[in-house]
Formats: C-alpha cells, structure tokens, sequence
C-alpha cells in the first residue's frame, strides 16, 4: 500500500509544473513527440525542456524512443490508469455541501 502512496506521490510532484504538465497533456494528445518539438511550443531553452524531460522520465511519466537522432518521448501506458484511479477516488469523497443537504432531506420536519 504505501509502495502504491508513493508511486503516485512521485507522478503528482512530476506534474507539479506547469511545463511538465503542459508536456504531459500534448503527449496525450498526440501520442508521441520529438523533445526538440517542446522548445518551441512551450517558448523555454532546450536545458529547461530536459531538465523537465528527465524529471518525468525519472518519476516513470513518459518513456524514451530513439529515432535515428532523436529522441521521442510518450506516455508510459501505466500513468492513465494510475491518474484514473487517483481522478476516482478523489470523486467518491462526498461534496461537503452534497453531504450537507443530503442530512437536511433526511431529518424529520420539525413543525
């Protein structure tokens, strides 16, 4: 359980910035992209873009494929679910208000 806390902790501090985040939501869209494609569309330097590119390596976000060249990044299949299943659980806390007014209809009328 708390190997399972910690994986998750790992990916949610990996998406703790914007860029990551932004790098994290165009692979999802588009499946898989060159690094040297970040610089531009996020306007940072190629050192930022790697710095970034190995904390979401590191933390198992993205994986790597050699193109001749390149190198190109994509979502390891596991982080879908795993945010899946955060996104979840997270839904199924009751909405303080929800829970509230749920109470209110259920108490007897007082007249």
């Amino acid at each position: 359980m708390q190997e399972d806390l910690d994986t998750v902790a790992g990916v949610l501090r990996a998406l703790g910035h914007p860029t990551r985040l932004g790098i994290v939501r165009r692979l999802a869209v588009e499946g898989e992209i060159c690094a040297c494609d970040f610089t531009e569309h996020f306007g940072v330097s190629q050192p930022t873009i790697s710095g970034h590119l190995k904390t979401l390596r590191s933390s198992g976000v993205v994986r790597t494929r050699r193109r001749g060249t390149q190198v190109c990044y994509s979502l390891a299949p596991s982080v879908a679910g795993l945010l899946g299943e955060v996104a979840e659980t997270l839904d199924a806390v009751p909405d303080e208000n929800t829970d509230v007014m749920g109470r209110l209809d259920a108490a007897p009328n007082a007249a």
